[in-house]
């Protein structure tokens, strides 16, 4: 058995597990083993899969990661550098692992890391409260650190997350949400053995309500709560792009970079992020040279 380390870009795909109709990055790498003639060639969703395959985790649409897992009965040619010769530039392999036979890329997982790229300027801790109406988007983005740590200590620990999941089961979780500023974002990480649906997403929309201002900390505690929360006192959860599955552990399984496909995966999210600066630059462009005419319209 071997196990790999796969880094994607999710904005690309339908999410992570394979459906009918849609590009999505398990079937991308189902594609890819079939072309190297490792499983029977389908239409789509329709390919095989080898003999032990298992994926760690099933991220949403628009969803990134760098060290989602997946594990099968795998020949020793097939190194994530060869694994690569198949795929797309939004997908990478870059490390794997040998384990033992019955690992299971899923049920094994001991440790599980979301990170969320939430843009916050910083706000003056207290003064994040809004008033309705407010359209300075500076001030609707910023965030009071103090509010969002608070928010989230409050999250962590054990608890039954009813409330911030449209999972009916496995919903009672013990995980760890932390927060690192890192200049105008909160990159927010949560750590846990293993999330229901939406989980991180929900629990960053609430955190973001708290530090913005428009809820109190006690909605933390009422979410947190036995009796349900209606869906229009609830919170939804925040945009997928920002957030990234950072990691997956598993007791004694130490994997092994291969130089050349991370040299590959560098340079392919390297130009994904050039590519997403320029577009980045345009519409900062079209945006100022508006305001411009209209406070030039209005100044006249």
């Amino acid at each position: 058995m071997r196990a790999f380390r796969v880094a994607y870009d999710g904005r690309a795909y339908a999410g992570f597990q394979r459906q009918p109709h849609a590009d999505t990055v398990e079937g991308t790498l189902l594609a890819a083993l079939s072309d190297h003639g490792l499983v029977a060639r389908g239409d789509g969703p329709t390919h095989a899969t080898p003999s032990g395959y298992a994926a760690a985790g099933r991220t949403d649409a628009g969803v990134s990661a760098v060290a989602q897992t997946v594990a099968f009965e795998a020949p020793a040619w097939l190194t994530p550098r060869a694994f690569n010769g198949r795929l797309p530039g939004s997908v990478r392999v870059w490390a794997a692992a040998d384990v033992d036979a019955g690992f299971h890329a899923t049920h094994d997982a001991v440790r599980r890391t979301y990170r969320y790229f939430l843009y916050a300027p910083a706000a003056e801790s207290g003064v994040a409260e809004r008033t309705v109406g407010d359209d300075d988007a500076s001030d609707r983005d910023a965030i009071d650190d103090d509010a969002a740590h608070d928010a989230l200590a409050r999250l962590s620990g054990e608890h039954d997350f009813h409330n911030l999941t449209n999972d009916d089961d496995g919903t009672v979780r013990d995980l760890r949400a932390t927060a690192t500023r890192e200049g105008d974002f909160l990159v927010v990480e949560v750590v846990a053995d293993g999330f229901p649906r939406a989980l991180v997403r929900r629990i960053v929309g609430a955190v973001e309500a708290v530090g913005r201002g428009t809820a109190t900390p006690e909605l933390v505690d009422r979410l947190l709560a036995d009796d349900p929360v209606p869906g229009e006192h609830g919170v939804g959860p925040a945009a997928p792009e920002p957030l990234v599955l950072w990691d997956v552990a598993y007791d004694g399984v130490e994997f092994e970079t291969d130089d050349e496909a991370a040299a590959s995966a560098v340079a392919a999210f390297g130009e994904r992020h050039r590519d997403a600066r320029r577009v980045a630059a345009a519409t900062g462009a079209i945006r100022n040279r508006i305001a411009g005419s209209a406070d030039g319209a209005t100044g006249g």
